[in-house]
């Protein structure tokens, strides 16, 4: 008793210098922030000059074309025509098709990760399901050509053409499951097991408690899935090139069962130089120079779904 009342307690005192930390270490710091900034910084540079050089040259398109041109029922560069149209509406037509597998397929298999596999099934068969997004586009965009055009379009839709929207649109859609299910299942995941267990507690059936409770909850993450996949539908070039016909010359078309030109597909072939084909007069439009104001208008199409998305996620994400 005597020895420990004679301790006596030492205590450093604490003051603003010792709270700041060892300076080697904020310079440390300091650099790794400075870092971290400057490769933000960079990457908002780069989309903001990316963005400037598309709307440059399309002002420069736009200037220069005659404006009844972009509505003349035929994507034609070669022949001055350029109808935004057909390629608006081949594009559309690709992403909804795509949307229709992708969808269903990717939430079925998000529901069946999340709340009927194993924890040991999920762990193997979700590698799996992201492996479809290795798939080089350019091998499932001949794969649609060579199988899906001709052994399901063809004998099951009717259709006549070795070209076809849908069975660009079928590939397109079997590149985008991934893409769905992985986001989907990560937020149906992320729902607490707390409001499972209150469900099963009061005799839910586990197919009520995953549309019933789970999705619901999840529904944020599973509407920006959405809204990802989409527009990887709307951007994807090499299947819609190889499948759906993207020549040169495009008529509008309404159908899916017949050759049609999206947005991409125009780039690319824009961009290759096979539709490019200038004019002795210098006043002419060069047809490349409609490159940048296609890109341009997809930009401003996937911009806007972000947009939408991001606000749709705001509203409707719940906290737990």
């Amino acid at each position: 008793m005597e020895q420990g009342a004679n301790m006596v307690t030492t205590r450093t005192e604490v003051t603003l210098g010792s709270l700041k930390g060892n300076a080697r270490r904020r310079r440390k710091e300091a650099v790794i922030k400075a870092a971290l900034v400057g490769a933000a910084g960079f990457s908002l540079a780069i989309s903001i000059a990316i963005v400037l050089a598309l709307a440059g040259e399309a002002f420069v398109f736009l200037s220069k074309v005659d404006l009844s041109s972009l509505w003349s029922g035929v994507w034609s560069p070669r022949r001055g025509d350029f109808d935004i149209p057909t390629l608006v509406i081949g594009t559309l037509w690709v992403a909804m098709i795509a949307m229709t597998i992708a969808g269903p397929l990717g939430l079925g298999a998000a529901m069946y990760l999340s709340e009927y596999a194993s924890p040991k099934t999920r762990r193997r068969l979700k590698p799996i399901i992201e492996t479809l997004a290795s798939i080089p586009s350019v091998v499932l965009g001949y794969f649609a050509l060579q199988v899906i055009n001709p052994q399901i379009v063809q004998n099951l839709m009717g259709a006549t053409s070795t070209f076809t929207i849908m069975a660009a649109g079928i590939g397109v859609g079997i590149l985008t499951i991934p893409l769905v299910a992985t986001v989907a299942e990560d937020a149906m995941h992320a729902v607490p097991a707390a409001l499972r267990e209150a469900a099963y507690g009061i005799g839910a059936k586990r197919r009520t408690v995953t549309i019933r409770v789970v999705f619901p909850a999840a529904i944020s993450g599973i509407f920006a899935g959405l809204i990802l996949g989409f527009s990887r539908a709307i951007g994807e070039t090499m299947v819609v090139a190889l499948a759906a016909g993207a020549t040169g010359q495009a008529p509008r078309r309404y159908n899916p069962l017949e050759p049609g030109q999206t947005m991409t597909g125009a780039i690319a072939s824009l961009a290759i130089g096979s539709d490019s084909v200038k004019s002795a007069d210098v006043n002419a439009v060069n047809p490349f120079t409609a490159l940048y104001f296609v890109g341009l208008l997809l930009f401003v199409i996937t911009f806007g779904l972000n947009i939408l998305s991001e606000r749709f996620v705001r509203r409707v994400r719940r906290n737990f």
